[in-house]
């Protein structure tokens, strides 16, 4: 590649309070910007941490190495929210060796998912995945992609009430099932529900947010930058001038405040390989956040390049 230009992000992702809580919590220093869960009030920092192809990178030991320095910078900077699923690959493993080289494991709120069509198979799965991470329990178990939802909903529950996870949720991604989604939002009592949501994917504005907020649903955004393709679109365009006046330094940061100045969003898991993208990631939850008007200016300018 010629000097000067650029790595494309695209590549490199796809090469992206409690009244009384069970156990102690330490945030890192300077977490930003935080949202308040809706079904406990426990804060959270708005921006997490997604694994989704990054982290899943076999036993190669820079791979490997790789997705821990990343770690270690998103818990340096105050980071919480990790999330993965068993459809990850060797993601799950990989923050496991990242927790304990790190000794992170107090300071992590691990996210994970119950991927199976089997409702019997659940149990087995969840238990897999937590001796992957090594932890004692999970702060969430999400039913990932409403894979054999009823089942597994069934079984959350009843480990919540065991004490054996803190939050239960459902997932989708890519604009998809958002009737069956709110559906299990208006019957279920479920503590988050995790989505797609960017500048130019805003379809849940319309009724699921609104809905999240009046069930008291927390909402953790995915594909923020529709998996590399919306950085590779606005990257080609100089930063606008007034993305200083909610301090965006980057493209990253300007397109995650407009996500998270949502405040029906509680946090957005954006994924990298790179410390350097991970720390302008980060970035976007300090300073101010765009309010109605710059939102709304973001959209058009975006739209428009």
């Amino acid at each position: 590649m010629p000097a000067g230009i650029p790595v494309s992000r695209r590549a490199l992702l796809g090469g992206l309070a409690a009244t009384a809580l069970p156990f102690n919590i330490s945030f890192g220093q300077g977490a930003g910007v935080t949202r308040a869960i809706p079904s406990t009030g426990e804060k959270l920092p708005v921006i997490g941490l997604g694994s989704w192809i990054t982290f899943n990178v076999g036993n190669d030991p820079r791979g490997r190495a790789a997705s821990i320095a990343v770690m270690r910078e998103f818990f340096n900077a105050g980071g919480r929210m990790v999330d993965s699923s068993p459809m990850y690959g060797s993601s799950q493993g990989v923050i496991g060796e990242g927790l304990k080289t790190l000794a992170a494991k107090q300071q992590v709120f691990s996210a994970e998912k119950v991927w199976t069509s089997s409702g019997r198979s659940g149990p087995q799965q969840i238990e897999i995945t937590r001796r992957h991470w090594g932890v004692e329990k999970f702060d969430l178990l999400q039913v990932h992609n409403l894979l054999g939802w009823e089942a597994h909903l069934e079984t959350l529950h009843a480990m919540k009430a065991e004490g054996r996870i803190r939050y239960i949720g459902i997932t989708t991604s890519e604009g998809r099932r958002h009737d069956e989604i709110e559906r299990i939002m208006q019957s279920q009592p479920v503590d988050f529900l995790q989505i797609s949501y960017n500048v130019l994917d805003r379809e849940i504005e319309q009724r699921i947010l609104p809905l999240a907020r009046e069930r008291r649903i927390g909402v953790i955004v995915n594909r923020p930058f529709r998996q590399g393709d919306l950085i590779d679109a606005v990257r080609r365009h100089p930063l606008p001038v007034w993305a200083a006046e909610i301090g965006a330094a980057n493209w990253a940061q300007l397109l995650l405040k407009f996500i998270v100045a949502h405040s029906d969003v509680t946090c957005v898991i954006p994924a990298t390989t790179r410390t350097q993208h991970l720390a302008e990631n980060m970035g976007a939850g300090h300073g101010p956040l765009p309010d109605a008007a710059i939102r709304r200016r973001i959209i058009s300018h975006v739209e428009a390049l």
